[in-house]
C-alpha cells in the first residue's frame, strides 16, 4: 500500500482532500510514488498540496512530504515560482483543460537549478473539477549551459512574446543559435511536435483562456492569438481540439467548480 495514503501525515481530511483522493484512487497515487525522477502532486481547488512524491519534495525547502502536504506553492518555492505556479493552475482549474509539456527551469531556494517538462490536468468527481495533478520530468540535466535546453528556452520566450504577431521557424531558430534542421531535431526530441506544431500549441494554449475569461469578442481572441482573421482562428481550434472556439466556450462556462 503506498506510503502516500496509509502515512498519517499523508492521508489529509479536510473535505476537498478527501474529495481528490477519492478521485485518483489509491492505484494511481502508489505508481506516482514509484517515479524517482519525475515530480509530482496533486492540489486541491484551494491551491493545498494533497500528495506528493518524494521527487516533488526534493525540489522544495522541506525534507519530507510530512511538511508539505496541507501547504501551498507560496510556502514551497521562491516567489517567481509560486507565482507561476499559480497562474498556470488558474488555467487548468477555471477552463478544465489541461497544459502540456511546458518547459521549466526549476530552482531549490539555496540548491541547484533543472530543467523540467511539466504537465497538468484537471481531475473531476462526479462531474466537477475537484483539484489537479502535476508531473514535471526531470531532463537529466544540472548543467544550465546545456546548449539544446537554453537554446529550446529562448524559443519558448520568442513565441511568448511575438504570440500575437509573425513567428518563422528562421527566427525561431534564430533566438535558439543553431540551423532549422537542428532546431526541428532538437523540439521533437523534447516537446514531440516541430517548430510549426509548437507555435500553432502555443496559439491554441493561449487563446484558451481568453475564451473563457469575460467576453473577449471571438475575432479579438483570434487577433491576440496570432491568426490572421476569426475564420482561420476556428478551422486550426477545430482541427487541434475537436470543437470550435464558440463551442469550447459554452462547454467551459458550462462545467461546475
Amino acid at each position: 500500500m503506498s506510503t502516500l495514503t496509509t502515512a498519517p501525515a499523508q492521508a489529509p481530511t479536510w473535505p476537498g482532500a478527501l474529495e481528490l483522493l477519492t478521485a485518483l484512487g489509491e492505484p494511481m497515487l502508489a505508481l506516482m510514488d514509484e517515479l524517482p525522477t519525475t515530480m509530482f502532486c496533486a492540489k486541491d481547488v484551494d491551491g493545498r498540496y494533497v500528495a506528493v512524491n518524494q521527487a516533488f519534495v526534493g525540489r522544495t525547502v522541506e525534507r519530507s512530504r510530512r511538511a508539505v502536504v496541507g501547504r501551498c506553492a507560496g510556502d514551497l518555492f521562491i516567489a517567481s515560482l509560486a507565482a507561476h505556479y499559480a497562474q498556470q493552475d488558474a488555467a487548468v482549474l477555471s477552463t478544465g483543460r489541461p497544459v502540456r509539456h511546458v518547459l521549466e527551469l526549476i530552482r531549490r531556494p539555496g540548491g541547484g537549478p533543472g530543467w523540467y517538462l511539466t504537465s497538468k490536468q484537471p481531475v473531476r468527481l462526479a462531474g466537477r473539477v475537484v483539484g489537479l495533478v502535476s508531473v514535471s520530468e526531470d531532463l537529466r540535466t544540472q548543467d544550465t549551459a546545456d546548449v539544446a535546453l537554453n537554446s529550446l528556452s529562448r524559443v519558448v520566450e520568442l513565441v511568448r512574446e511575438r504570440i500575437a504577431g509573425t513567428i518563422t521557424v528562421a527566427d525561431m531558430a534564430a533566438a535558439a543559435g543553431c540551423s532549422v534542421s537542428t532546431l526541428d531535431r532538437r523540439m521533437r526530441k523534447v516537446f514531440s511536435l516541430s517548430p510549426q506544431q509548437f507555435v500553432l500549441r502555443a496559439r491554441i494554449d493561449h487563446a484558451a483562456p481568453l475564451l473563457t475569461s469575460g467576453d473577449v469578442p471571438i475575432a479579438e481572441v483570434a487577433a491576440r492569438s496570432g491568426f490572421c482573421d476569426q475564420a482561420a482562428f476556428t478551422r486550426t481550434f477545430g482541427r487541434l481540439t475537436g470543437e470550435t472556439p464558440a463551442q469550447f466556450r459554452r462547454r467551459a462556462a458550462a462545467v461546475p467548480g
